[in-house]
């Protein structure tokens, strides 16, 4: 069976990004789903002096090691002041270092959710602009604005974004699935 992992860009214990990668990944069917939480892997601060002293923590390692035994990837990022979350920014960075290739070409359903109107449009942006270089396969992604108007009782509940979630999710199963589609195909 295909595995996946959903986790936030944020460490917040009532994240709104949790919430929503969570379901979208109740979404994706024929998957087993392994839901992180970044408060699992805490980190010192990143810096390279550190890193000559100590070396990459184990739980950059142990984040990789989620990667790379993973199918495919859910991901809904925080936005702080139009970026990355601290918590989020301080794992990538230490990984980046075990591994540049970070995302290890897995395909990745990449979303943000906010209180606000945009729906983390800026984090969307810098990421979409980002994470390829480190061999991200972003094959959809998703904003939910307004969340407290959108999202309750564990899901969407804007039936206009909900329809798009369900599209972006569609895609990310597909691509879950496309190496094993393409052999199952036969040539005539």
């Amino acid at each position: 069976m295909k595995h996946i992992i959903a986790f936030a860009g944020s460490n917040s214990s009532e994240s709104i990004n949790k919430q929503l990668a969570t379901y979208a990944a109740g979404l994706v069917d024929e998957v087993e789903t392994t839901i992180l939480d970044l408060n699992d892997f805490e980190l010192p601060l990143f810096g390279v002096d550190l890193e000559k002293k100590i070396g990459i923590p184990e739980n950059a390692h142990n984040f990789l090691n989620q990667i790379r035994n993973a199918d495919g990837i859910i991901l809904s990022l925080a936005e702080h002041n139009g970026a990355y979350s601290t918590a989020f920014k301080n794992l990538f960075d230490w990984m980046s270092r075990a591994e540049q290739k970070t995302f290890m070409g897995k395909p990745m359903l990449l979303m943000a959710a906010s209180p606000g109107g945009r729906g983390g449009a800026s984090v969307l942006a810098i990421a979409k602009d980002r994470f390829p270089r480190h061999n991200a396969e972003i094959v959809a992604t998703f904003s939910l604005p307004n969340f407290k108007e959108n999202f309750n009782e564990g899901k969407v509940t804007n039936s206009s974004l909900n329809s798009e979630l369900l599209e972006a999710v569609n895609a990310f199963h597909d691509a879950i699935f496309k190496s094993e589609l393409k052999g199952t195909k036969t040539d005539i």
